[in-house]
């Protein structure tokens, strides 16, 4: 079927089919006659969902971590495998300069961490070390 020639009722007609779940018992919650063209039921559904939108984080977004002062290690540990965890792509050799960066210098972690050591045996190390 060729829609991108059809007109505005074919096209929200369509647009509709393709609604499932919330988004189509939204779509039910208009007013009969209170859209008038496609941009516009475009228009207001985009501007419904868009808050739904998640943003996608680069893996520079690990640096914005810290060890809060009354976070525990293993809680600082969770947090921080859990957004490194919503990176796609993350490259073991910056979570792990991020994950020491995050820590206060004065840490004892922070000081056995500065020998080169991979990501894995630092997430090791971090587990068993008390704060």
């Amino acid at each position: 079927m060729i829609i991108y020639k059809a007109n505005n009722a074919l096209m929200c007609k369509v647009f509709v089919m393709t609604l499932r779940g919330a988004a189509q018992d939204w779509f039910h919650t208009l007013l009969s006659g209170s859209i008038s063209s496609f941009k516009e039921l475009a228009y207001i559904f985009t501007k419904e969902y868009t808050s739904y939108w998640t943003i996608k984080k680069n893996p520079s977004h690990l640096f914005n971590l810290h060890k809060k002062s009354d976070e525990s290690l293993r809680d600082y540990i969770k947090r921080f495998k859990a957004e490194k965890a919503n990176i796609v792509g993350c490259n073991d050799q910056i979570a792990s300069s991020a994950f020491k960066k995050g820590l206060s210098t004065e840490h004892n972690l922070f000081r056995e961490l500065t020998i080169v050591i991979s990501w894995e045996t630092q997430m090791q190390i971090g587990s068993k070390f008390k704060d």
